[in-house]
């Protein structure tokens, strides 16, 4: 795992400069690569390359980057791993090629299988052959273009634009960090992609926070020369073809077959994922995806495998009980931290600077801090992230189709009255309505927040249909008008719906995410908070044969009696009692609305303050400060609305910093 950046053009730099600015654009991500740094220049091509390296797999100076091909023609700098990368060289070495040295292979790195990949096969159909996480650069000093490349899930960040007037320097990246390290970025503020904030918690590709910078779309490569500065992007896999392509072609053997077969695969990610030169470990929740995980790993190694986890006293958001059970019953090496209030907050001021551009997702919070438990003792893990995207975890799934089930058999305009008549009364008032009901007449419902629940439910019941009805469930901010000069572009999920025919409702809802949510809020969230401490997260659940299989297991197999995961609970009952794993889904949270109303209160009410929100020119002041008047009194629970806001606004304080 490392850190990436760099930049084609001269602009009005000085040749004399470009050295000093490469270690400074470098040293901007240096978290990425505390081990190793290296650079490599062509003055007169205009082009600059940058390497940060933590050091994972070949930790000797062989696999230094940037670096060259055995012909000269490739330098590269990369990060991430190809997991098959000496099933490559394998293949490679039968063919007769090299690597970078002209008496055969220096190193035993998978950066150098791609070279010699490369020089044999070409770019992308090498990038086709592998498996895993990565985004590089590759420069081809013989055809004068520089190509930058994407893993297919989305694992690995990779920022690029053009910058200075008259497109005078392509600028890349790992984050946005090092771009700005560079004197012709441009820091201006893209309003338009702060409305996607508001409304999604984060930034979908390919946008970002600034104007004229873009995320590289998963799958993807990209090719820009100082010949022709419109970049031209080509897809390599497509999760959208592979979602329709699976479900026309399901499985058709015995559910036990398939399962087995699922197994298989799981067991073949893990163990390519277990490949490191370093000491490894994985993150453990208790939940199903991350004990499957670990069962895996664990039926796989000779030695306890390292494990982790993080606990709060508070009850609602415990999970470290659950995993310390897991845990037990499998023989790892566990390792648990109970966490305090105050040690969370202490994340906070740190959120800005962790997170290159504003994100809004509150776990965060554990999520860096189980990523710094774990680097006290390992430089990677693997977690059971993409689990609910691929085998319908998510209760919003089933609990979205059966509300669409019955409110599209109402007339829109008897919804919208109805809408209206909920909303007339407060959560509040709500609330102890419920209360004052039997418990046997609700106990179907989970009791807390019904009126916020309600509310919630009256916001959507004028959907037209069910891709609107979910859009409008994960959104926050909706109103108009918020942001000042911005405005929602156009299909703010780019109109990914109109690319799924044949999909039922909650396929197309699993798909969605795994193209939105899952690379750009929770791979985001993992990346930067797993590389803040310099330590490398592996998902195998993305990889994509792992990917291309889930899609097409008869969705009978994923829900089933209402529970999602099926077949992936089959898979983990192998290795762990059902009783261990068996229980309501709790997430990764942290209690942000009374945090707001206690110890955040103060922090919050500066950065909400009226007229900073005025003078800083970004935000319509009024709703903003009504919802957290609201909140403040407990009439309504605004946090994730508020926390959209503040992190925002103290991602903006630490840029002026």
């Amino acid at each position: 795992m490392c850190g990436i950046t760099g930049f084609l053009g001269h602009g009005s730099l000085s040749v004399s400069d470009w050295p000093l600015l490469l270690e400074r654009m470098g040293s901007a991500i240096a978290h990425r690569g505390p081990d190793d740094s290296g650079i490599w220049s062509d003055l007169d091509s205009g082009v600059g390359l940058v390497h940060r390296r933590l050091s994972i797999v070949d930790l000797s100076p062989a696999g230094h980057q940037p670096m060259v091909s055995a012909s000269g023609r490739y330098v590269i700098v990369f990060n991430g791993e190809i997991y098959n990368h000496q099933d490559l060289r394998a293949e490679l070495v039968k063919v007769g090629a090299g690597g970078t040295s002209v008496g055969g292979w220096r190193g035993h790195s998978d950066t150098e299988t791609l070279l010699a990949g490369f020089s044999r096969w070409g770019i992308k159909s090498t990038v086709e052959r592998c498996i895993g996480m990565f985004a590089f650069a590759v420069w081809d000093r013989q055809e004068r273009v520089l190509t930058l490349g994407r893993d297919r899930l989305g694992e690995k960040p990779l920022y690029y634009g053009w910058q200075g007037g008259g497109k005078a320097c392509f600028l890349f990246g790992s984050e946005l960090k090092a771009l700005k390290a560079h004197p012709a970025f441009a820091s201006e503020i893209d309003r338009d992609a702060l409305c996607l904030l508001l409304r999604l918690k984060y930034i979908p590709a390919p946008y970002s926070i600034y104007r004229g910078i873009y995320k590289l779309l998963p799958g993807c490569l990209l090719t820009v020369s100082l010949n022709r500065c419109e970049p031209v992007l080509e897809r390599y896999w497509s999760l959208t073809d592979v979602a329709v392509a699976g479900k026309q072609t399901l499985l058709a053997d015995s559910s036990d077959a398939i399962v087995d077969e699922l197994e298989l695969l799981l067991k073949s990610a893990v163990r390519q994922q277990m490949m490191a030169d370093v000491p490894l470990g994985a993150f453990l929740s208790g939940g199903v995806d991350s004990s499957t995980v670990v069962a895996l790993m664990q039926a796989q190694s000779s030695q306890p495998i390292e494990t982790f986890t993080i606990g709060f006293n508070e009850e609602s958001y415990n999970e470290a009980i659950h995993a310390k059970a897991v845990a037990r019953h499998l023989g790892t090496d566990h390792t648990e931290l109970y966490v305090t209030p105050q040690q969370a907050l202490d994340v906070i001021p740190k959120l800005p600077s962790l997170y290159c551009e504003p994100f809004a997702d509150p776990s965060q919070i554990p999520t860096f801090l189980v990523s710094q438990l774990a680097r006290k003792q390992v430089t990677v893990t693997l977690s059971g992230d993409a689990g609910d995207e691929l085998f319908a975890g998510y209760d919003r799934y089933l609990m979205t189709f059966n509300y669409w089930k019955v409110i599209s058999c109402l007339p829109r305009s008897m919804r919208l009255l109805g809408a209206s008549a909920i909303r007339s009364i407060s959560p509040g008032a709500w609330d102890k309505t419920f209360e004052a009901l039997p418990r046997w007449s609700v106990k179907s419902f989970n009791h807390s927040s019904l009126g916020e629940k309600m509310h919630k439910g009256a916001s959507v019941l004028g959907a037209r249909s069910i891709d609107e009805l979910y859009q409008r469930l994960v959104s926050h901010w909706t109103s108009e008008g918020l942001v000042i000069g911005g405005q929602l572009p156009g299909a703010f999920l780019g109109g990914i719906p109109n690319e799924l025919p044949g999909l039922d409702g909650v396929q197309r809802m699993m798909a969605i995410d795994a193209l939105t949510y899952l690379p750009d809020d929770i791979l985001v969230k993992v990346d930067r908070a797993a590389m803040g401490v310099s330590l490398e997260c592996r998902v195998p659940f993305l990889d994509h044969r792992v990917v291309e299989f889930a899609w097409r297991v008869p969705q009978a197999m994923k829900l089933r009696g209402g529970v999602g995961k099926w077949i992936l609970r089959q898979v983990l009952y192998r290795h762990v009692p059902k009783e261990l794993v068996e229980r309501p889904k709790m997430g990764f949270g942290v209690p942000i609305d009374t945090w707001l109303r206690g110890p955040l209160k103060d922090w919050a009410e500066a950065l909400l303050d009226e007229s900073r929100l005025r003078r800083e020119g970004f935000f319509t002041p009024e709703p903003i400060r009504k919802k957290w008047a609201e909140h403040l009194s407990g009439q309504r629970n605004w946090q994730y609305h508020l926390w959209d806001v503040l992190m925002f606004q103290a991602w903006l304080e630490e840029q002026a910093l």
